[in-house]
Order: C-alpha cells, then sequence, then structure tokens
C-alpha cells in the first residue's frame, strides 16, 4: 500500500525554477559585515516512531487479503486535485475496471472521465490501446505483473494508481519508510459496510484508509503530501471486489488488436500518431520601413 507511488505520479505538483542572484548582488550591494560567530547547536533527534499494533495489524490483514488471492477484479475511482486558475483547487476523477490473475496477466478498462483506454497484459505481451482512435501500442511483457508495470512506466510513462495494491506484498513495500500508524476508529458509511479507519505517515505522505472490518478489503483511501503547501488531495474508492473467482482466458485478449493502427510504446511526447500533420509553415514577416 505504497500510495506514496500513485499520487506522486499523477503530474500534480508544480516544478519551481528560481535563478540566482548571486553575481548580480555582489556587483551592486557592498558587502556585508562578518556575523557574529554562533554557538554551536546539536541536530534535533529523529522523530520517534509512533506505530500502533492495532493500526499495523488492520494494514497488514488488508494486505494479506490481497495477495494472497490468485484472481482479482474491482472497480476503482480515482479523484485528485490540482489548482484552478483562481487557486482554488478542482477535483479530478477517472474510472479503472480491473482484472487480474496472478502471476502475469492483468485487463484495465477506463471508461471515464479522461480518455477512453484500456491496458492489457497477457503473460508474454502488453497493450495500451485507445477505442476512440483505434490506436494500440504493443511491446514484449517481463513474466509478472509487477515487472510489466515497472517497464510500462519507465518506458512509456503509464503508471495505474492502484498499482500499490495488487503488487505481491503490499504490506512490505509500505511498511520501510512508515513513520507513523494509528487507529481511528470504525465507520459505517464507506463502502456500504463496517470498516476500520487508520491513519499513517511516512515516506512524505499522510494518508488515512478505510478497511473492511471482516473482509479486510480496502474500500477507500485518502492521501496527501506532507511537503506540498496546497495539501492537494489524492483519493480512490474501490468497489465490486471479486477475490479467486473463475476468470475466462479470453479475459486478458484484445479482440480487435490485430485490426488496430500500431504506435510505439513510448513517452507521449515521443508519439506521432498516422494522422500527425507537421505544423503549417508561417509566412515570413515583412520588415518595416
Amino acid at each position: 500500500m505504497a500510495f506514496h507511488k500513485a499520487i506522486r505520479r499523477r503530474g500534480c505538483f508544480l516544478l519551481v525554477v528560481t535563478f540566482s542572484l548571486t553575481t548580480l548582488l555582489a556587483q551592486t550591494v557592498p558587502p556585508a559585515k562578518k556575523a557574529a560567530p554562533t554557538k554551536k547547536t546539536t541536530p534535533a533527534a529523529a522523530p520517534r516512531l509512533q506505530l500502533d499494533p492495532k493500526a499495523l495489524e488492520i494494514l497488514k490483514a488488508g494486505s494479506d487479503k490481497l495477495s494472497n488471492a490468485k484472481t482479482l477484479s474491482f472497480t476503482a475511482v480515482e479523484l485528485f486535485e490540482q489548482l484552478s486558475r483562481q487557486g482554488a483547487p478542482l477535483a479530478y476523477t477517472n474510472k479503472y475496471e480491473v482484472t487480474m490473475q496472478r502471476p502475469d496477466k492483468l485487463r484495465v478498462i477506463r471508461p471515464a472521465d479522461a480518455q477512453a483506454a484500456d491496458f492489457y497484459v497477457d503473460g508474454t505481451s502488453m497493450m495500451a490501446y485507445i477505442p476512440g482512435q483505434n490506436l494500440l501500442a504493443k511491446t514484449d511483457a517481463p513474466p509478472t505483473i509487477e515487472g510489466a508495470l515497472e517497464k510500462a512506466y519507465k518506458t512509456a510513462d503509464l503508471y495505474l494508481p492502484f498499482t500499490d495494491f495488487i503488487v505481491p506484498n503490499p504490506y512490505g513495500d509500505m511498511e520501510k519508510g512508515l513513520r507513523h500508524a494509528y487507529y481511528i476508529g470504525q465507520s459505517n458509511v464507506v463502502g456500504g459496510t463496517t470498516t476500520d479507519q487508520v491513519a499513517f505517515a511516512g515516506n512524505g505522505i499522510f494518508a488515512q484508509v478505510w478497511i473492511g472490518a471482516d473482509d479486510k478489503l480496502v474500500r477507500m483511501i485518502r492521501a496527501v503530501y506532507l511537503d506540498d503547501p496546497n495539501h492537494l488531495r489524492h483519493e480512490l474508492v474501490f468497489s465490486n471486489w471479486q477475490l479467486d473467482q473463475s476468470v475466462p482466458a479470453d479475459t486478458f485478449v484484445l479482440a480487435n488488436a490485430a485490426s488496430a493502427k500500431p504506435i510505439p510504446f513510448a513517452r507521449p511526447k515521443q508519439l506521432t500518431t498516422p494522422t500527425d500533420k507537421p505544423p503549417a509553415k508561417s509566412k515570413p514577416v515583412k520588415a518595416q520601413q
């Protein structure tokens, strides 16, 4: 459940570039007087770990529930915020229909709100498909789902926001940087069932998660980055969980792959589609007399 990976890759954060004026100031401002020497201070001790055993037990139970399943299917609705022109956050959403079969098969259908797109891993290859334009990017796949997702991110910047919930050991990934975890209490609202709420912090994020009290399935998680001054929120809501159900073999086959227009499996800025045209040349501007 290393949710920090998902939200960091949403691309919702501003890159601020600053310029140094040291040289200019040195030319226009007289040198400052030397400051009096200051006493050496002892570095502050690292904050003590605050890990509630009950919270850790709930997190691990949720992780075990998912990692022990041979097949998984669920619906995930993603909500993330970006700043508007007025400085207040706007919320954007995407929906994903997910089916997975360990160790090497995955199907993801994203019908909305972003451009409709599908992603398939069939054990030997992986494909990203844009049905609206009938475009298909295909490449070889590593022998595991996590390997395929890692390659998809490194080669094409393709990242699924629920990746950290379908890896072999979600709790193991999260535990490495965990600093705080505590039990909040129960809710009878989220997911239409009774859930245990746990808050945790580490790896630069603060998150709250709702996990089914009886079935140990994740119903919702929301998080913010601790170093984000705007505290933009990122949220995933899970529903329609099905574990260890029989999955037809053709689930992971794209029926019309042969008729789709091929494009490279590469980062978006590297892509050109068959319909792309070079920009029109602008007419030279006549010099004014």
